[in-house]
């Protein structure tokens, strides 16, 4: 079984944080009727949706993928870089503990989960303005015991190493090659995202289909044109917080807790 843990939008949202876009109004209960349609995009995709309920006074809970790093064998809470974030990880830690061991990132490290790019056994993380290098020690000390190996990746010009490199498929990576370099990442078959659309590059790949936001067609073409599977979704008021598909859950294969 694979869940997908998720958050209600906050009636907050609105005073987000934001790194790389100007503030602009969100329309909340849109926000609200866009996420809810992205959580039946994932039991479409064969996930049982966990939807944890919001938190008014956290206005970027909503992406909840920045709070943990789900992997086979254990769950790692992070240590957000924005301070107004830290408060959201024990809730989502609580939800995790029914299905993986927790570890939690501490003091003076920082490390969000849209850094973190999982490809099989390795784990390429952004060195950004919200993740550092302690944070990444850290997760390469406890990921190392369990076969994986951790890469620092370079991060410019957007707010997390997933707003610029996610897999699409199979060997198969969707990259904005302004933002990062994707022969760090092996041999993959690249797709650069249009150049009218710099933000095109966050897909969330559930199965072999791919979620992704319907305000990036030309990028879609693209992928299209390379067989890959595409679940388009509204997600537009959520974009405005500098958020994407792969922020609003986190994928989690349910097994017996170890």
């Amino acid at each position: 079984m694979t869940v997908a843990i998720t958050r209600q939008v906050s009636a907050a949202i609105g005073e987000c944080e934001l790194t790389h876009l100007p503030r602009a109004l969100i329309d909340v209960d849109r926000a609200r009727r866009q996420h809810h349609a992205y959580e039946q995009a994932l039991v479409a995709q064969g996930c049982d949706v966990l939807s944890l309920p919001p938190q008014p006074e956290l206005p970027d809970s909503v992406f909840v993928e920045d709070v943990a790093i789900v992997l086979d064998e254990i769950a790692v809470i992070t240590r957000p870089g924005a301070q107004s974030r830290r408060s959201e990880t024990l809730s989502v830690a609580e939800a995790l503990t029914a299905y993986r061991r927790i570890w939690f990132v501490e003091a003076p490290g920082t490390l969000e989960g849209g850094d973190v790019l999982r490809l099989g056994n390795r784990l390429f993380v952004g060195l950004s303005g919200r993740s550092n290098q302690s944070g990444i020690m850290q997760l390469r000390a406890v990921a190392w015991p369990y076969g994986y190996t951790v890469s620092a990746v370079p991060v410019a010009g957007c707010l997390h190493l997933k707003s610029a490199v996610t897999q699409v498929a199979d060997r198969m990576l969707l990259v904005n090659p302004q933002w990062v370099d994707a022969s760090i990442f092996g041999q993959f078959t690249v797709i650069d995202v249009d150049p009218d659309e710099p933000y095109a590059a966050n897909g969330l790949l559930v199965g072999d289909r791919l979620i992704y936001p319907a305000s990036f067609p030309r990028t879609r073409l693209r992928l299209e044109a390379h067989g890959v599977t595409v679940v388009p979704v509204d997600v537009s008021e959520l974009q405005k917080a500098e958020g994407a598909v792969t922020c609003c859950s986190l994928i989690v294969t349910a097994s017996e807790r170890p």
